[in-house]
């Protein structure tokens, strides 16, 4: 069974920087991925990632990392450029891989209803 257990949230100024980390026990061998929930909005789908390959959605491309350290089995999101609307609790997220396999999780596994395990979420605000 997969437990997932965020850190790293915390208030920044625009234009900053924060890196949050994803803590994974159990198999990692799974699609990953950062989603966030905003003040009085649905939760949306930040960064994904599987077998090596990412994807973002159009609104932090550029600006935001995800990556896997596999020895530690910890799951981060370096967030630079932070903006305002980047204010939310952002959460870890694992799932089953598709019967392909692993590799197309970044590309096809991005809906929150794909998703069956969550971590408990870490605040991050951005504000001047």
């Amino acid at each position: 069974q997969v437990q997932l257990q965020e850190s790293g949230g915390g208030s920044v100024q625009p234009g900053g920087s924060l890196r949050l980390s994803c803590q994974i026990t159990g198999d990692s061998d799974m699609c990953l991925a950062w989603f966030r929930q905003p003040p009085g909005k649905e939760r949306e789908g930040v960064a994904f990632f599987g077998g090596g390959r990412f994807s973002y959605t159009d609104s932090v491309r550029g600006r935001f990392t995800i990556s896997q350290d596999s020895a530690e089995n910890i799951l981060y999101l370096q967030m630079n450029s932070l903006k305002p609307e980047d204010t939310a609790i952002y959460y870890c997220a694992a799932t089953f891989p598709p019967p392909r396999g692993v590799v197309y999780c970044a590309a096809f596994v991005k809906n929150v209803r794909d998703y069956h395990t969550w971590g408990q979420g870490t605040q991050v605000t951005v504000s001047s």
